[in-house]
């Protein structure tokens, strides 16, 4: 019955970073052409005199490649393993709905206590996710 059951929320994530690529480049290039960047000096966008609206997305597309790759490796990891019952795949799902909800506090009011709470909630579902995973493979009996 979960036969690929955490492949579709990897592969959901992966959608919502390409997403956020697209959300990124839409409201960079035309900052950049409103206030006549030339290309070359994005080469260190830190540096760019963008408005922080313009900025969000990008930082955000960051962020996805950060911790979520903790959970794609565990996801395929608990997947390989035949380890993927309806509580990894809901816990890997509820996941991405937080990294989802993330990504739009911060691209938009980046209220930074809700993007805390959205975070940390993630994280421990993340933590939730391993731990029960590895306690059910028992990893530390080789």
């Amino acid at each position: 019955m979960f036969d690929n059951g955490m492949i579709a929320p990897v592969l959901a994530l992966v959608l919502w970073t390409l997403v956020m690529w697209l959300w990124l480049y839409a409201a960079r290039i035309p900052a950049m052409r409103k206030a006549g960047i030339d290309p070359q000096e994005a080469e260190r966008t830190g540096k760019l005199d963008l408005p922080r609206a313009v900025q969000r997305p990008a930082e955000n597309y960051n962020h996805l490649h950060e911790q979520p790759t903790i959970f794609y490796a565990a996801a395929l990891s608990i997947q390989i393993a035949s380890a993927a019952d309806s509580m990894a795949i809901t816990l890997a799902w509820a996941y991405v709905g937080l990294r989802i909800i993330h990504s739009l506090v911060q691209a938009t009011a980046n209220i930074i206590m809700l993007r805390f709470l959205i975070f940390t909630i993630a994280s421990i579902t993340l933590a939730w996710m391993v731990i029960r995973a590895a306690l059910e493979l028992q990893i530390w009996r080789m």
